[in-house]
């Protein structure tokens, strides 16, 4: 009788446990998944946050890794699959705006210098997101492939195209990441500190 209580209690407590954990989180009516899928391979979240300029709320953004980690310089090295993933939240994004400030936030992490390094691959940035208008609900998710050492494109799930190279992962997961981040405090949230 004492084994089967015990067993009882010990059923309780993992289907108690279980349904507290959360397989995503919602932050301004965005559901973010814990974990994300990529060729076979599990990624799991990282950190979100929110993109705000001037008080309006941009997109909804989170970071997806292999390993957990606050260190921004181990991720940005690292060679293995991460995802940034951006939803939009405003209609005042839109395709042409959403590479500008890419652009910009890319300048501020290489600085002017570092752009001419990357415009062949800005230019193909430029085009990725530009073949459809985006609007307010888009999902981009922007994956880095350590197989072909490339920046995988899709929108809402719908493969646009990869960008070659390591080091434009690099620099590009660097608007968020690098010592100079577009937002400081959306760096700190991706880290989840």
């Amino acid at each position: 009788m004492k084994k089967f209580s015990a067993l009882l209690v010990l059923l309780l407590i993992l289907q108690f446990t279980s349904s507290i954990a959360q397989s995503s989180f919602i932050v301004n009516g965005v559901e973010i998944p814990r974990t994300l899928e990529f060729k076979g391979k599990t990624m799991s979240l990282n950190g979100f946050g929110q993109r705000s300029k001037l008080f309006m709320d941009l997109y909804v953004q989170a970071l997806y890794v292999t390993q957990l980690s606050q260190d921004a310089d181990l991720i940005l090295n690292s060679q293995t699959e991460m995802a940034i993933t951006l939803r939009i939240t405003s209609g005042l994004v839109n395709s042409s705006k959403l590479t500008k400030a890419l652009t910009k936030g890319m300048e501020k992490s290489v600085g002017e210098s570092g752009m001419l390094k990357y415009a062949k691959e800005l230019k193909e940035l430029e085009y990725l997101l530009s073949t459809e208008e985006t609007k307010v609900g888009d999902l981009f998710e922007l994956t880095f492939n350590p197989l072909d050492e490339s920046l995988w494109i899709t929108k809402n799930k719908v493969y646009r195209g990869k960008i070659k190279g390591l080091e434009f992962k690099k620099a590009f997961y660097g608007i968020w990441l690098s010592e100079n981040p577009v937002n400081k405090g959306l760096k700190e949230d991706l880290l989840g500190l």
